[in-house]
Protein backbone atom coordinates (compact mmCIF):
# COMPACT_ATOMS: atom_id res chain seq x y z
CA UNK A 1 0.00 0.00 0.00
CA UNK A 2 1.20 3.59 -0.89
CA UNK A 3 2.60 5.86 2.13
CA UNK A 4 -0.56 8.28 1.01
CA UNK A 5 -2.95 5.48 2.66
CA UNK A 6 -1.05 5.42 5.62
CA UNK A 7 -1.04 7.94 8.32
CA UNK A 8 1.68 8.17 10.08
CA UNK A 9 0.21 10.02 13.61
CA UNK A 10 -1.33 7.98 16.08
CA UNK A 11 -4.46 8.34 14.86
CA UNK A 12 -4.79 5.11 12.94
CA UNK A 13 -2.85 2.93 15.36
CA UNK A 14 -2.34 -0.97 15.03
CA UNK A 15 -1.44 -0.40 11.22
CA UNK A 16 -1.24 -4.11 10.53
CA UNK A 17 -4.49 -5.46 12.08
CA UNK A 18 -6.46 -2.96 10.55
CA UNK A 19 -4.97 -4.10 6.52
CA UNK A 20 -5.26 -7.66 7.32
CA UNK A 21 -9.19 -6.79 9.28
CA UNK A 22 -11.94 -9.08 7.37
CA UNK A 23 -14.30 -6.11 7.91
CA UNK A 24 -14.01 -3.37 5.34
CA UNK A 25 -12.53 -0.23 6.94
CA UNK A 26 -12.66 3.38 5.34
CA UNK A 27 -12.11 7.05 6.43
CA UNK A 28 -14.01 10.04 4.86
CA UNK A 29 -12.75 13.51 4.44
CA UNK A 30 -14.58 16.36 2.73
CA UNK A 31 -16.69 13.84 1.30
CA UNK A 32 -13.74 12.17 -0.45
CA UNK A 33 -12.42 8.56 0.87
CA UNK A 34 -8.92 9.33 2.09
CA UNK A 35 -8.10 5.39 3.36
CA UNK A 36 -9.19 2.69 2.60
CA UNK A 37 -8.60 -0.79 3.47
CA UNK A 38 -8.11 -3.73 1.25
CA UNK A 39 -11.53 -5.50 2.20
CA UNK A 40 -13.36 -1.91 2.32
CA UNK A 41 -12.03 -1.71 -1.19
CA UNK A 42 -12.95 -5.07 -2.64
CA UNK A 43 -16.44 -4.76 -1.54
CA UNK A 44 -16.92 -2.27 -4.44
CA UNK A 45 -14.21 -3.49 -6.86
CA UNK A 46 -11.63 -1.27 -6.28
CA UNK A 47 -7.78 -1.33 -5.30
CA UNK A 48 -7.16 0.88 -2.05
CA UNK A 49 -5.20 2.78 -4.28
CA UNK A 50 -7.78 3.16 -6.73
CA UNK A 51 -10.49 4.02 -4.22
CA UNK A 52 -8.27 7.13 -2.62
CA UNK A 53 -10.27 10.46 -3.70
CA UNK A 54 -12.95 8.47 -5.21
CA UNK A 55 -16.31 10.63 -3.73
CA UNK A 56 -19.20 9.59 -1.50
CA UNK A 57 -21.28 10.26 -4.72
CA UNK A 58 -19.13 8.48 -6.63
CA UNK A 59 -20.16 5.14 -4.40
CA UNK A 60 -23.67 5.46 -3.12
CA UNK A 61 -26.68 4.22 -4.67
CA UNK A 62 -28.42 7.74 -5.66
CA UNK A 63 -31.16 6.88 -3.72
CA UNK A 64 -29.52 6.73 -0.80
CA UNK A 65 -26.76 9.28 -1.56
CA UNK A 66 -28.70 12.29 0.38
CA UNK A 67 -29.23 10.64 3.28
CA UNK A 68 -25.75 9.15 3.66
CA UNK A 69 -24.48 12.37 3.14
CA UNK A 70 -26.84 14.18 5.60
CA UNK A 71 -25.51 11.33 8.48
CA UNK A 72 -21.90 12.48 7.07
CA UNK A 73 -22.27 15.94 8.15
CA UNK A 74 -24.28 15.04 11.71
CA UNK A 75 -21.44 13.70 12.60
CA UNK A 76 -18.96 16.40 11.65
CA UNK A 77 -21.00 18.91 13.12
CA UNK A 78 -21.36 17.03 16.55
CA UNK A 79 -25.08 16.46 16.11
CA UNK A 80 -24.39 12.54 17.14
CA UNK A 81 -21.00 10.93 17.12
CA UNK A 82 -21.80 7.42 15.32
CA UNK A 83 -24.14 5.73 13.25
CA UNK A 84 -25.10 2.08 12.61
CA UNK A 85 -26.89 2.08 9.25
CA UNK A 86 -27.61 -0.65 6.03
CA UNK A 87 -26.56 1.55 3.31
CA UNK A 88 -26.44 0.18 -0.86
CA UNK A 89 -22.92 1.11 -2.88
CA UNK A 90 -22.24 0.95 -6.47
CA UNK A 91 -20.03 -1.70 -7.17
CA UNK A 92 -17.55 -1.23 -9.91
CA UNK A 93 -18.82 -3.33 -12.27
CA UNK A 94 -22.21 -1.50 -11.62
CA UNK A 95 -24.50 -3.89 -9.46
CA UNK A 96 -25.62 -2.65 -5.99
CA UNK A 97 -23.75 -3.81 -2.70
CA UNK A 98 -25.85 -4.18 0.86
CA UNK A 99 -23.73 -2.89 2.95
CA UNK A 100 -23.77 -2.55 7.33
CA UNK A 101 -21.91 0.35 8.16
CA UNK A 102 -20.73 1.71 11.74
CA UNK A 103 -19.42 5.27 11.23
CA UNK A 104 -17.60 7.67 13.94
CA UNK A 105 -16.68 11.05 14.33
CA UNK A 106 -12.89 11.03 14.49
CA UNK A 107 -9.93 13.15 13.61
CA UNK A 108 -7.45 12.03 11.58
CA UNK A 109 -4.36 13.59 9.85
CA UNK A 110 -5.35 16.73 12.42
CA UNK A 111 -8.77 17.20 10.39
CA UNK A 112 -12.12 16.20 11.08
CA UNK A 113 -13.68 13.05 9.45
CA UNK A 114 -15.62 9.98 9.64
CA UNK A 115 -14.29 6.76 10.00
CA UNK A 116 -16.28 3.48 9.62
CA UNK A 117 -16.58 0.02 9.90
CA UNK A 118 -18.33 -2.35 6.99
CA UNK A 119 -19.52 -5.34 6.56
CA UNK A 120 -20.62 -6.95 2.90
CA UNK A 121 -24.25 -7.98 3.64
CA UNK A 122 -25.70 -8.62 0.52
CA UNK A 123 -25.87 -12.26 0.84
CA UNK A 124 -27.76 -11.76 3.56
CA UNK A 125 -30.12 -9.38 2.04
CA UNK A 126 -30.33 -11.56 -1.07
CA UNK A 127 -31.61 -14.67 1.20
CA UNK A 128 -33.98 -11.69 3.05
CA UNK A 129 -35.61 -10.98 0.00
CA UNK A 130 -35.86 -13.96 -1.41
CA UNK A 131 -37.57 -15.56 1.60
CA UNK A 132 -39.98 -12.57 1.24
CA UNK A 133 -40.43 -13.38 -1.74
CA UNK A 134 -41.32 -17.27 -1.08
CA UNK A 135 -43.58 -16.41 1.80
CA UNK A 136 -45.10 -13.54 -0.77
CA UNK A 137 -45.79 -16.48 -3.14
CA UNK A 138 -47.32 -18.75 -0.32
CA UNK A 139 -49.54 -16.05 0.53
CA UNK A 140 -50.80 -15.88 -2.94
CA UNK A 141 -51.23 -19.75 -2.81
CA UNK A 142 -53.12 -19.93 -0.17
CA UNK A 143 -55.42 -17.39 -1.32
CA UNK A 144 -55.94 -18.65 -4.60
CA UNK A 145 -56.30 -22.33 -2.76
CA UNK A 146 -58.85 -21.10 -0.26
CA UNK A 147 -60.99 -18.94 -3.24
CA UNK A 148 -60.47 -22.16 -5.47
CA UNK A 149 -62.11 -24.46 -2.21
CA UNK A 150 -64.83 -22.24 -1.85
CA UNK A 151 -65.90 -21.37 -5.18
CA UNK A 152 -65.99 -25.08 -5.50
CA UNK A 153 -67.52 -25.33 -2.62
CA UNK A 154 -70.13 -23.02 -3.28
CA UNK A 155 -70.75 -25.00 -6.72
CA UNK A 156 -71.06 -28.70 -4.71
CA UNK A 157 -73.33 -27.44 -2.63
CA UNK A 158 -75.90 -26.17 -5.36
CA UNK A 159 -75.44 -29.38 -7.50
CA UNK A 160 -75.78 -31.72 -4.78
CA UNK A 161 -78.60 -29.57 -3.06
CA UNK A 162 -80.44 -28.57 -6.47
CA UNK A 163 -79.45 -31.91 -8.92
CA UNK A 164 -79.29 -34.73 -6.02
CA UNK A 165 -82.30 -33.57 -3.79
CA UNK A 166 -84.06 -32.81 -6.96
CA UNK A 167 -83.95 -36.73 -7.70
CA UNK A 168 -84.34 -37.78 -4.21
CA UNK A 169 -87.54 -35.53 -4.17
CA UNK A 170 -89.12 -37.10 -6.92
CA UNK A 171 -87.76 -40.40 -5.67
CA UNK A 172 -90.06 -39.87 -3.20
CA UNK A 173 -92.59 -38.63 -4.60
CA UNK A 174 -92.99 -41.71 -6.73
CA UNK A 175 -92.97 -44.23 -3.80
CA UNK A 176 -95.40 -42.23 -2.36
CA UNK A 177 -97.83 -42.66 -5.41
CA UNK A 178 -96.59 -46.30 -5.56
CA UNK A 179 -98.12 -46.35 -1.83
CA UNK A 180 -101.49 -45.79 -2.66
CA UNK A 181 -101.07 -48.45 -5.46
CA UNK A 182 -99.83 -51.21 -3.33
CA UNK A 183 -102.52 -53.93 -2.20
CA UNK A 184 -100.27 -56.07 -0.65
CA UNK A 185 -98.41 -55.53 3.08
CA UNK A 186 -95.31 -56.52 1.93
CA UNK A 187 -95.35 -54.05 -0.89
CA UNK A 188 -96.54 -51.56 1.36
CA UNK A 189 -93.74 -52.33 4.21
CA UNK A 190 -91.07 -52.04 1.44
CA UNK A 191 -92.60 -48.98 0.01
CA UNK A 192 -92.38 -47.13 3.15
CA UNK A 193 -88.94 -48.29 3.93
CA UNK A 194 -88.52 -47.04 0.31
CA UNK A 195 -89.63 -43.47 1.62
CA UNK A 196 -87.99 -43.76 4.69
CA UNK A 197 -84.59 -43.91 3.41
CA UNK A 198 -85.47 -40.91 0.76
CA UNK A 199 -86.19 -38.85 3.35
CA UNK A 200 -83.46 -39.72 5.38
CA UNK A 201 -81.20 -39.17 2.26
CA UNK A 202 -82.79 -35.92 1.72
CA UNK A 203 -82.02 -34.66 5.68
CA UNK A 204 -78.09 -35.94 4.78
CA UNK A 205 -77.93 -34.08 1.73
CA UNK A 206 -79.59 -30.79 3.18
CA UNK A 207 -76.76 -30.95 6.17
CA UNK A 208 -74.20 -31.61 3.29
CA UNK A 209 -75.22 -28.39 1.59
CA UNK A 210 -75.48 -26.78 4.77
CA UNK A 211 -72.22 -27.34 5.85
CA UNK A 212 -70.21 -26.76 2.27
CA UNK A 213 -72.46 -23.08 2.91
CA UNK A 214 -74.38 -22.56 5.51
CA UNK A 215 -77.85 -20.78 4.47
CA UNK A 216 -77.83 -19.52 7.82
CA UNK A 217 -74.90 -17.02 6.90
CA UNK A 218 -77.29 -15.71 4.04
CA UNK A 219 -80.50 -16.14 5.94
CA UNK A 220 -80.07 -15.25 9.72
CA UNK A 221 -76.42 -13.78 9.72
CA UNK A 222 -73.01 -15.20 11.52
CA UNK A 223 -73.94 -15.06 14.90
CA UNK A 224 -77.10 -17.78 14.64
CA UNK A 225 -74.81 -20.00 12.16
CA UNK A 226 -71.60 -20.34 14.57
CA UNK A 227 -74.38 -20.67 17.43
CA UNK A 228 -76.23 -24.05 15.79
CA UNK A 229 -72.43 -25.26 15.07
CA UNK A 230 -71.02 -24.87 18.07
CA UNK A 231 -74.18 -27.05 19.91
CA UNK A 232 -74.05 -29.41 17.28
CA UNK A 233 -69.86 -30.26 17.60
CA UNK A 234 -70.64 -30.16 21.46
CA UNK A 235 -73.38 -33.26 20.82
CA UNK A 236 -71.01 -34.90 18.36
CA UNK A 237 -67.74 -34.62 21.06
CA UNK A 238 -68.71 -34.59 24.01
CA UNK A 239 -66.86 -31.74 24.48
CA UNK A 240 -68.38 -29.17 26.75
CA UNK A 241 -69.10 -25.30 25.25
CA UNK A 242 -69.59 -21.68 26.58
CA UNK A 243 -70.99 -18.89 24.21
CA UNK A 244 -70.98 -15.64 24.14
CA UNK A 245 -72.62 -13.67 21.47
CA UNK A 246 -72.80 -10.43 21.72
CA UNK A 247 -73.04 -9.51 18.00
CA UNK A 248 -75.77 -11.87 17.44
CA UNK A 249 -77.56 -9.70 14.76
CA UNK A 250 -74.53 -7.95 13.30
CA UNK A 251 -74.70 -8.62 9.58
CA UNK A 252 -71.12 -8.66 8.08
CA UNK A 253 -70.19 -8.36 4.19
CA UNK A 254 -70.74 -12.01 2.67
CA UNK A 255 -66.86 -12.08 2.04
CA UNK A 256 -65.95 -11.21 5.67
CA UNK A 257 -69.02 -13.36 7.19
CA UNK A 258 -67.46 -16.38 5.21
CA UNK A 259 -64.03 -15.78 6.15
CA UNK A 260 -64.83 -15.67 10.20
CA UNK A 261 -66.76 -18.35 9.74
CA UNK A 262 -64.82 -20.59 8.12
CA UNK A 263 -61.45 -19.94 10.38
CA UNK A 264 -64.53 -20.64 13.22
CA UNK A 265 -64.76 -23.88 11.79
CA UNK A 266 -60.76 -24.97 11.06
CA UNK A 267 -60.52 -23.44 14.64
CA UNK A 268 -63.29 -25.98 16.09
CA UNK A 269 -61.37 -28.70 13.82
CA UNK A 270 -58.68 -28.18 15.23
CA UNK A 271 -59.53 -28.71 18.71
CA UNK A 272 -61.55 -31.83 17.83
CA UNK A 273 -58.33 -33.53 16.25
CA UNK A 274 -55.67 -31.82 18.09
CA UNK A 275 -56.43 -30.34 21.65
CA UNK A 276 -57.66 -33.73 23.33
CA UNK A 277 -59.83 -30.92 25.50
CA UNK A 278 -62.68 -31.19 27.53
CA UNK A 279 -64.21 -27.31 27.25
CA UNK A 280 -64.52 -24.91 24.46
CA UNK A 281 -65.18 -21.23 24.75
CA UNK A 282 -66.39 -19.21 21.84
CA UNK A 283 -67.21 -15.23 22.12
CA UNK A 284 -68.21 -12.77 19.48
CA UNK A 285 -68.43 -9.22 20.23
CA UNK A 286 -68.19 -5.54 17.87
CA UNK A 287 -65.50 -3.56 19.22
CA UNK A 288 -65.55 -0.02 17.46
CA UNK A 289 -65.31 -0.79 14.34
CA UNK A 290 -64.22 -4.17 14.14
CA UNK A 291 -65.53 -8.06 14.62
CA UNK A 292 -63.75 -9.72 17.45
CA UNK A 293 -64.15 -13.38 17.65
CA UNK A 294 -62.06 -15.30 20.38
CA UNK A 295 -62.18 -19.34 20.88
CA UNK A 296 -60.50 -20.96 23.37
CA UNK A 297 -59.73 -24.44 24.41
CA UNK A 298 -58.23 -26.05 27.99
CA UNK A 299 -56.47 -28.70 25.50
CA UNK A 300 -52.99 -30.21 25.22
CA UNK A 301 -51.43 -26.65 23.94
CA UNK A 302 -48.83 -26.45 21.20
CA UNK A 303 -45.86 -24.98 20.37
CA UNK A 304 -47.03 -22.08 17.48
CA UNK A 305 -43.92 -22.41 15.63
CA UNK A 306 -43.73 -26.28 15.41
CA UNK A 307 -47.10 -27.11 14.81
CA UNK A 308 -45.87 -29.60 12.16
CA UNK A 309 -49.57 -31.16 11.13
CA UNK A 310 -51.31 -28.25 11.48
CA UNK A 311 -48.99 -26.03 10.56
CA UNK A 312 -51.29 -25.64 7.02
CA UNK A 313 -54.38 -25.46 8.87
CA UNK A 314 -53.11 -22.23 10.34
CA UNK A 315 -51.25 -20.71 7.79
CA UNK A 316 -54.91 -20.90 5.57
CA UNK A 317 -57.09 -19.14 8.95
CA UNK A 318 -53.94 -16.33 9.20
CA UNK A 319 -54.41 -16.09 5.28
CA UNK A 320 -58.44 -16.04 5.36
CA UNK A 321 -58.13 -13.16 7.92
CA UNK A 322 -55.79 -11.30 6.14
CA UNK A 323 -57.30 -11.39 2.63
CA UNK A 324 -60.42 -9.37 4.47
CA UNK A 325 -58.33 -6.96 6.33
CA UNK A 326 -58.05 -8.86 9.44
CA UNK A 327 -55.29 -10.33 12.35
CA UNK A 328 -55.72 -13.66 13.21
CA UNK A 329 -53.08 -14.32 16.97
CA UNK A 330 -52.81 -17.56 18.01
CA UNK A 331 -52.04 -18.32 21.80
CA UNK A 332 -50.45 -21.71 23.00
CA UNK A 333 -48.01 -23.36 24.71
CA UNK A 334 -48.01 -27.13 25.87
CA UNK A 335 -50.20 -27.99 28.60
CA UNK A 336 -51.90 -24.92 28.46
CA UNK A 337 -54.22 -25.15 25.59
CA UNK A 338 -54.77 -22.71 22.45
CA UNK A 339 -56.16 -19.15 22.37
CA UNK A 340 -57.64 -17.66 18.69
CA UNK A 341 -58.30 -14.10 18.83
CA UNK A 342 -59.86 -12.87 15.15
CA UNK A 343 -60.06 -9.36 14.48
CA UNK A 344 -62.12 -7.95 11.31
CA UNK A 345 -63.22 -4.61 10.12
CA UNK A 346 -66.86 -4.39 10.18
CA UNK A 347 -66.82 -2.69 6.53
Amino acid sequence: MSDSLIDPSPNVPFQAMIEQSLAGIYVLQDERFVYSNKTWANMIGYTPEELVNMTLKQLCAPDVYERVREGYYRRLNGEIHSMRFLSRGVHRDGHIVHIEIHGSFMIYQGRPAVGGVGIDMSERVEQDEALRRSREQLQELLAYTSRKLEDQRLSFARDVHDELGGMLTALKMDATRILRRVDTDELRDMTLNVLDLAQKTIENVKAISESLRPSALDHVGLGPAITRDLEQFSERSGVIHSLRCEAISLRLPPKRANAVYRIFQEGLTNVARHANARFVKVSLSQQSEWLEMELCDDGRGFVPAMQDRRSLGLLSMTERAREVGGQLDIISSPGNGARLLLRVPLL
